[in-house]
């Protein structure tokens, strides 16, 4: 008896070797699609019009120069960034840095991009995941709640408030809470990540940005949790469990709400991309240097070798975003996992 209930169980890696297969299949069929991504990245962003040697030459720095020292020195500029190079080789050379976690010199801050983007997706990710992680967290209550009640004034009430808060952009947010909570009560800071006079807690500002993506997350979420638990509860296995005499929390809670999760998941890997591409309008609004703003002043400075990493990154996102759902099912439902679906 005892050789078969150890036969019988599982040790944590024949638990999780699925799991680490599966990944390790998607991570390897990312290739292809990240090389393809890449190559439209690319394609795009040296369609754009201007001169990036041009743009990133000092004034002051060359307004001392006779035009052949000028010109030599923006042939040599031109000879450090790989400018004199062919498109196409200068597509190779540029993925070969990037396998390398190399991704090209920035003109705009003039020092290679591997040095300060690390910084810039920490401060990104910090307001994201603390946005999205407080939306996860209030609206699976919110939705469940409504979809329990439904049809009564709670529900009602919830439903309203996700029609306007779908319907309210991003920068309207922003904007609304900046009129009230700094303009009006002036209790919270407008913008930045720190205080030079050492007074306000670092936290202080990342409430507003962090509060605008909590509830353009909020709505959506609730919407599909709702929607998702009002299917779940009409089920025949749901009606049988009532009729067990199960408590109505458990029949909710770990009957209902587990299936219900299948939706949400895809809602949540499809969120994941969806954030940091949203975040460029509101760390544009609170000039919080993050991803979104960097974006912005590449842009205007025609820092291709800064726009190309931005984009391959929320590329990246998208690809991971995918992985995450797919897995998520696993988790979620057991006849996925064993292959059964």
């Amino acid at each position: 008896m005892a050789d078969n209930s150890v036969s019988g169980s599982k040790s944590l890696f024949e638990i999780l070797f699925p799991y680490i297969r599966y990944i390790f299949k998607r991570l390897v069929s990312m290739i292809p699609v990240l090389i393809i991504m890449s190559i439209a990245i690319y394609i795009l962003i040296n369609m754009m019009p201007g001169d990036p040697i041009l743009a990133m030459l000092d004034p002051e720095k060359t307004k001392a120069m006779t035009p052949e020292e000028k010109s030599l020195y923006i042939e040599n500029m031109r000879r450090f960034l790989g400018y004199d190079k062919g498109p196409v080789e200068r597509y190779f050379l540029w993925m070969g840095d990037t396998f390398r976690g190399e991704f090209g010199y920035s003109v705009k801050y003039n020092k290679p991009v591997n040095e300060f983007i690390g910084t810039y997706i920490g401060r990104s990710f910090k307001i994201n995941i603390w946005g999205f992680l407080l939306a996860f967290l209030i609206s699976i209550p919110l939705g469940i709640t409504a979809a329990v009640k439904k049809n009564s004034l709670f529900d009602k009430t919830v439903t309203v408030l996700t029609i306007i808060g779908i319907s309210l952009p991003s920068f309207f947010l922003a904007l609304l809470l900046i009129m009230v909570f700094v303009i009006f009560m002036k209790i919270l800071p407008f913008s930045g990540m720190s205080d030079p006079r050492g007074i306000l807690p670092d936290w202080h500002y990342i409430i507003l940005p962090v509060t605008v993506v909590v509830l353009t997350s909020l709505v959506g979420l609730i919407r599909y949790v709702r929607s998702a638990m009002i299917d779940i509860l009409k089920a025949d296995y749901i009606r049988t469990a009532r009729a067990k005499g199960l408590s109505e929390k458990v029949v909710i809670y770990r009957h209902a709400f587990q299936n219900a999760l299948i939706p949400v998941v895809t809602l949540i890997g499809l969120y994941i991309p969806g954030l940091f591409g949203g975040s460029i309008v509101v760390e544009k609004i609170f000039a919080y240097p993050g991803m979104g703003l960097l974006m912005n002043y590449s842009y205007n400075f025609k820092d291709r070798a800064v726009l190309q990493t931005v984009l391959l990154f929320f590329g990246l996102l998208t690809l991971l975003g995918n992985i995450f759902i797919d897995v998520g099912y696993m988790v979620v439902d057991p006849r996925i996992r064993e292959g059964k679906v």
